[in-house]
């Protein structure tokens, strides 16, 4: 695991940017595992800088996103598909056909979960992930005590993750209770993984993973198994 100490959220989001441009530039068509939240944010406002100036091409890239929520209204602006689409695809030219996310409907069998997984391994597996760490050491929507074995899945958000959300919502009670999200085992078959961490809030939680005990209940840990992970993480979540 290579941690990259930055000053602050904005250079992180600088030079996590520039680390995917590079990728980009580097493999046209490479496929990539993206996060939404705040924490990334940044990160895809310098992607959409350096598009406008250098004309960086996503015409060929692939993304899927690692989750979505279960129980939102169709064309909600609270659906991961809108975050991203607002805040990065319609900035880029890429082709919106090419981005992925775990579920677009709310009813779907148990074996499109499967598929989704299996759409992965048939563009030939996540070049880089992207990841961010909650408070409670969760990747994805992963949550303490997930399985290092699991896959593309639905499940319950705990309370403390809901409240963590509740910011992007008009209250607490409008936080769905479920989501999708890709299985930890999912995101491990990456072949590279990129974290980032940023702010005092997420120092607990940085600290328990560069501690190094890999346990189930605190889900970022099994990133020491992995043999390529890089963290961003600035000065107020290392400290």
């Amino acid at each position: 695991m290579k941690i990259i100490e930055v000053s602050d959220y904005e250079d992180m989001s600088a030079q996590a940017a520039s680390y995917f441009i590079h990728k980009i530039r580097n493999l046209p068509t490479i496929t990539l595992g993206l996060a939404t939240g705040g924490t990334p944010k940044g990160m895809y406002m310098n992607m959409i800088e350096d598009h406008r100036l250098h004309q960086t091409c996503y015409q060929n890239v692939t993304t899927f996103n690692l989750d979505e929520y279960i129980g939102l209204d169709d064309g909600s602006n609270h659906s991961y598909r809108t975050f991203m689409n607002d805040t990065l695809f319609q900035h880029l030219n890429i082709q919106l056909s090419n981005t992925h996310f775990p579920a677009e409907e709310e009813q779907i069998e148990a074996s499109e979960f499967n598929s989704y997984d299996q759409f992965i391994k048939i563009h030939g597996g996540i070049d880089v992930q992207l990841l961010g760490i909650g408070e409670n050491g969760h990747i994805g929507f992963n949550e303490p005590g997930a399985s290092f074995q699991s896959r593309t899945r639905i499940v319950q958000l705990t309370d403390s993750t809901r409240q963590n959300n509740a910011r992007y919502f008009e209250n607490l009670d409008s936080v769905p209770t479920h989501a999708i999200t890709m299985g930890i085992e999912t995101i491990m078959n990456s072949k590279e993984i990129v974290l980032l961490a940023s702010g005092s809030a997420k120092k607990a939680a940085l600290s328990k993973l560069l501690e190094g005990e890999i346990t189930e209940a605190f889900p970022a840990s099994v990133l020491h198994t992995h043999p390529c992970v890089t963290v961003f993480a600035d000065k107020a979540a290392l400290v």
